[in-house]
């Protein structure tokens, strides 16, 4: 009995830790402490019209702002990010957030607070878990069903659909993993770069072709909608860059380059706002 209740307080306290860190609406945005080195950070979007949203970390609350990921679907209602990179648990985040028509507005700086529903569950031991009985165990879920509906929004980033929870499967731990009874709705792929065709660091495209001996390479780009804007033939140099001032305007951009006449890749790149 005394093992019970310790684990229905345990339990309390991951319901209100969870419910502490529900997502915030975008400008607002979460930043979470999960421990071993995971800054998670995560928002609600309700809005159509974001046409790009970058998150950007930073030493200092004002300046000194680097981008640390640009999202591929800026539009998905629910989204985030796990920053395993960070130098320290105490780095400032904001989101960069460009709206249709290249209006574009910073949110207010946070930094991560400690995710206390991962605090919590690592302090409830396996043994305490394995001398409670399935029939203790399934009164305490029955009786207590504002804490079930707590434990599915455990993960604040994925989002999910009703499920009900099958005790025997029922995992503690870590907070970004959701049981193992959530039924996952698809992710959009993630953002890979063209090993060809590329914007640099400084905000230039650059093309690296492949030294594949006296092949002839031709580029062709198009905006986002395959509007044809121009083409590079006959390329002699492997190595060079584009000025972006060719490309008129930040945003995406698609490409396609041919060698001897085949199409060898169909990709796309994105270029920065000057801000």
């Amino acid at each position: 009995m005394r093992q019970l209740t310790r684990f229905i307080f345990l339990l309390t306290g991951i319901m209100a830790g969870t419910v502490a860190m529900a997502q915030d609406t975008l400008p607002r945005f979460s930043v979470k402490n999960a421990g071993k080195n995971r800054i998670v950070v995560s928002w609600t979007n309700p809005y159509a019209d974001i046409r790009q949203l970058s998150i950007q970390r930073s030493y200092d609350s004002v300046k000194g702002y680097k981008t640390i990921l640009t999202m591929a679907d800026p539009t998905t209602p629910q989204n985030g990010f796990v920053d395993n990179k960070a130098p320290n648990e105490r780095m400032f985040y904001r989101l960069y957030i460009m709206l249709e028509g290249g209006r574009y507005l910073f949110s207010t700086a946070r930094r991560p607070v400690v995710d206390s529903l991962s605090s919590a569950m690592g302090a409830i031991s396996p043994g305490l878990l394995k001398n409670i009985s399935a029939d203790s165990l399934q009164r305490l879920m029955k009786n207590n069903s504002s804490l079930v509906d707590s434990l599915l929004k455990a993960d604040s980033i994925t989002r999910v659909s009703p499920f009900a929870i099958r005790l025997k499967n029922f995992q503690t731990g870590d907070s970004i993993n959701a049981p193992n009874a959530v039924t996952l709705k698809e992710r959009t792929p993630a953002y890979v770069p063209s090993l060809y065709v590329y914007t640099n660091k400084d905000g230039y495209v650059k093309v690296s072709l492949p030294e594949a001996g006296n092949k002839k390479y031709n580029i062709r780009f198009y905006e986002e909608d395959d509007t044809f804007l121009f083409e590079l033939k006959d390329l002699k140099v492997k190595t060079f860059k584009i000025d972006k001032a060719n490309f008129f305007h930040a945003g995406w951009f698609r490409f396609e380059l041919i060698e001897d006449g085949k199409i060898l890749e169909k990709h796309k790149f994105f270029l920065e706002s000057d801000f």
